[in-house]
């Protein structure tokens, strides 16, 4: 079963936590063991998991952007967010992770992150789920 969320985003890159949001999706179902899949159907975000911590916010932010920023793109001329989907394209659109006891299997520190790299937006976000 696939179930969607929208997300309204507020800068031109941010990183937003939507650990919350897909553990209450999870919630609301009777998936007691299997798996999760995240998914995001937009070419200038991404999704990664790790700390939310905003040292590593920016740091995140500043490595990407140092990888694609500054280039002379060609997809640029059509609409100037090469950057973006280069971004996007470097981090992913997608994360999974295990479900026991109705839970998300994270690490003490892990959350799910969503990287706007072309914002402000209202991004969609897929929350699949597979029973055992």
């Amino acid at each position: 079963m696939t179930r969607t969320f929208a997300l309204p985003t507020s800068s031109r890159r941010q990183v937003l936590d939507i650990t919350e949001e897909v553990a209450g999706m999870l919630a609301k179902t009777d998936v007691s063991s299997g798996l999760c899949t995240v998914t995001v159907p937009h070419c200038t975000c991404a999704l990664y998991i790790n700390e939310h911590e905003e040292g590593l916010l920016h740091d995140v932010l500043t490595l990407v952007g140092g990888l694609v920023g500054g280039e002379d793109w060609h997809h640029d001329r059509i609409d100037h967010n090469a950057g973006a989907h280069l971004g996007a394209t470097l981090l992913g659109n997608s994360v999974q992770i295990p479900v026991e006891g109705g839970n998300l299997v994270l690490g003490t520190w892990q959350r799910i992150q969503l990287v706007e790299l072309d914002g402000p937006r209202h991004r969609r976000v897929n929350v699949t789920l597979i029973s055992d």
